[in-house]
């Protein structure tokens, strides 16, 4: 039977009792998947329709600290429920967890019965809404690159995260003989996604020791949100089911590569036909690229936030990583922050490279969206194009250094405010502000070890 599954095949699945098991889930702000697991047979009766999750989870962090001074929710206004409403578009078959299908959910305010507004779904959805108004559409991939680890999860809990070993012992860039070591895990991520109805293009290793990349078939934006979060916790969950434990950390380690999740992006009309595409212009790009890349890079600092949302992001930028440090663009120049990919084809399209693996991938293609728009709009004139190796390009403007500085771009961007509204922007500004604030509280062990002797 398919991977993909309408309702009444849902029926048929439980009935035969080849399905026991529905996971309910939204993505929160961290691009996490949170939910609750029905008995299917509850979810076909009444859970289809609605179900109801504290509000906290779109007010919280990593640690599900219910942070302060968030517009929305406090202790104050006494955390209450918003309303779970399935997708029934998403739903599908687990085949990695016996018995399980999944389906994502929208976030609904009891209130005003109204998507809640600062839900990653919901941020991107009204980009798209804005995309379609101009008769565009976006086809866009989110690569995703992560390291394997030969400890479980649970002994790096017990170990508090050191002395961990990748899962190989060298730099394994497109290594077949490494990568081969590795299939115990990687096979099964990719044909268990391929069975859940996930188009898999390829795995390979990457740029480190016990570095892999996936790589997902292009789809409409939404599409392709859906699939990077769900991808990323089916990598987690296979990974654990193996013995195995993996990071999506934009910098698990200084002396490792950093790991990226690249965004290819294209816009097309509503026929389905190129609008980047002139085969008269220069690169084969058309004025509608041009404005639309001008704008990515106009309103590059605004959109940091939404592509490096930690302070751990920062540490990824870093000359002579294959991360970029400057914004610039460039014909398939993987130094740059946007690199202009397959120049003069149909395919034509531009390719960010600043955001990391712990991006929320929502809220990142949201961001793209806006600042094209804004280009589109505004008809912004494209820069010359640069040549050479950006991270020497000492007059070109730089991504934001740290996550204090993005976040007071963020605060500061108007295009965004009136792209997404002020109380969106808030809420954003409001997590980005939390996550300095906890970092600048705890002592680090690079603290411990530099001062505790000599200091």
């Amino acid at each position: 039977m398919a991977a993909q599954l309408s309702f009444k095949e849902l029926k048929t699945c439980v009935e035969d009792g080849t399905i026991d098991t529905v996971v309910a889930a939204i993505p929160d702000m961290q691009g996490r998947l949170m939910g609750k697991r029905f008995q299917a047979q509850y979810f076909i009766d009444t859970a289809w329709e609605e179900s109801h999750c504290c509000k906290y989870l779109v007010a919280t962090d990593l640690e599900m600290t219910t942070v302060e001074n968030y517009a929305s929710t406090s202790w104050a206004a006494g955390y209450g429920d918003y309303v779970m409403k399935p997708d029934l578009t998403t739903l599908r078959r687990l085949p990695w967890l016996e018995g399980t299908a999944f389906i994502l959910c929208d976030l609904i305010d009891h209130a005003t019965h109204e998507p809640v507004p600062h839900s990653p779904r919901a941020v991107l959805k009204k980009q798209l809404e804005r995309l379609s108004a101009k008769g565009l559409q976006m086809t866009t991939a989110t690569e995703l690159e992560f390291f394997i680890f030969r400890e479980t999860f649970e002994e790096m809990q017990k170990r508090q995260y050191h002395h961990m070993t990748p899962i190989s012992p060298y730099n394994e860039d497109y290594h077949i003989f490494q990568t081969t070591r590795e299939e115990d895990v990687m096979r099964p991520i990719r044909n268990g996604l391929y069975q859940a109805g996930i188009t898999v293009e390829s795995s390979k290793g990457e740029a480190d020791a016990g570095q892999a990349e996936l790589n997902i078939h292009y789809s409409d934006p939404l599409a392709m949100a859906d699939t990077h979060v769900l991808v990323k916790n089916a990598v987690k969950e296979i990974a654990w089911q193996h013995g195995r434990s993996v990071s999506f950390m934009a910098k698990w380690n200084h002396n490792a590569a950093g790991s990226s999740s690249h965004i290819h992006q294209a816009l097309s009309d509503s026929t389905g036909k190129s609008v980047f595409y002139d085969p008269n212009g220069a690169h084969g790009m058309s004025k509608t690229m041009e404005h639309a890349l001008a704008g990515l890079l106009e309103y590059a600092n605004d959109t940091t936030f939404f592509l490096a949302p930690y302070v751990n992001s920062y540490k990824r930028f870093a000359a002579g990583t294959f991360a970029p440090t400057s914004t610039v663009w460039s014909i398939d120049n993987r130094t740059a922050g946007y690199r202009v990919v397959a120049p003069n084809t149909d395919a034509v399209r531009v390719e960010c490279r600043i955001g990391g693996s712990d991006l929320n991938p929502y809220l990142a293609l949201a961001s793209q969206i806006a600042a094209t728009i804004a280009g589109i709009e505004g008809k912004l004139e494209l820069e010359p194009e640069f040549s050479g190796n950006a991270y020497g390009a000492e007059s070109a403007r730089s991504i934001p250094a740290t996550l204090r500085a993005a976040t007071e771009s963020l605060r500061g961007s108007t295009m965004l405010r009136e792209a997404m509204g002020n109380d969106v922007i808030d809420h954003y500004v409001r997590c980005a502000e939390w996550e300095q604030e906890d970092f600048d509280r705890v002592v680090t062990d690079y603290e411990v070890k530099r001062g505790f002797e000599q200091a």
